[in-house]
């Protein structure tokens, strides 16, 4: 039986914006705007409920790898390929 997909990826945190919303990608990764303060794991745990939401995907199947103080983390994504998060993100 064949092993899901995983994909890494990296993201640059904006807390406190006006809306939750991925706002691009750069070669450094994708740019997400959250509305929730960086205190608490608030962002961390709002992050990971948007891109659930997004990507369509359990919460369960997200998990940041590195960076769960910082606005730059490392996240790892189970059952879907990097073009599939690529597309579902960017997707308006």
């Amino acid at each position: 039986m064949a092993e899901p997909p995983e994909t890494f990826i990296s993201i640059k945190v904006l807390p406190r914006s006006s809306k939750n919303e991925v706002v691009g990608k750069d070669p450094n990764g994708y740019k997400i705007k959250l509305t929730a303060p960086p205190l608490e794991g608030k962002a961390n745990k709002a992050l990971i409920q948007l891109l659930a939401k997004k990507l369509r995907v359990p919460k369960r199947d997200i998990q940041i790898v590195s960076g769960t103080r910082s606005k730059h983390k490392s996240l790892h994504v189970t059952g879907l390929s990097a073009q599939a998060v690529e597309k579902l993100l960017l997707d308006k």
